[in-house]
């Protein structure tokens, strides 16, 4: 099933996890530390009450998006504060989860495309062609990323809320790689 089947069949916590999960990723990317968000991930265990002030609490200790970051940039740094910023204050309303959830799907594999060095100018297919399931000449940063999405949504969906403990487990190793390859472009930059 591809990523946009999975994430039309999502219930409101699958969706909450799943744009939890593309954001946990490129924490690297705002200097964040690993348990920034580990209040939202919790709260998806329970009722979805605290979903909107831990969201609140967690913004604030996000670093800002770069100050020279132009609106609609393509600056990792500023998709990945945009996809906190999007994020709905209530955990159950599902028309704002699917399109948070969609965004930051997309987001994340923007912000892997940016980053891989073996990307090249010439895309044969969108993001979301990706996301549909077209996956031929994909670089590995992003294959990597659109397979991350389609386990956590599949695993929410067979395991329910036994499941999120796998996705912040696949989130971990996720970050672990963009913060590599972050430290590795800014090595290559000094």
């Amino acid at each position: 099933m591809s990523l946009v089947e999975l994430v039309a069949r999502a219930d409101a916590r699958g969706l909450a996890a799943s744009g939890l999960a593309c954001l946990d990723r490129c924490l690297p990317l705002l200097g964040a530390d690993d348990d920034a968000l580990r209040p939202l991930w919790a709260s998806l265990t329970a009722d979805g009450t605290a979903w909107g002030p831990q969201l609140t609490a967690v913004r604030a200790l996000l670093p800002q998006a770069p100050a020279d970051a132009a609106p609609g940039a393509e600056d990792p740094a500023a998709l990945a504060r945009r996809m906190a910023d999007g994020a709905p204050a209530d955990r159950t309303d599902d028309g704002a989860l699917r399109a948070w959830a969609d965004d930051c799907s997309l987001a994340a594999l923007r912000i892997h495309s940016l980053l891989d060095p073996g990307a090249t100018d010439a895309v044969t297919h969108t993001l979301e062609d990706r996301r549909a399931g077209r996956t031929d000449g994909m670089t590995p940063l992003v294959e990597a990323e659109l397979r991350r999405q389609t386990t956590i949504l599949e695993l929410l969906s067979a395991h329910g809320p036994v499941g999120l403990r796998q996705a912040v487990e696949l989130s971990a190793e996720g970050r672990r790689v963009v913060r590599a390859v972050v430290s590795r472009q800014a090595r290559g930059a000094v």
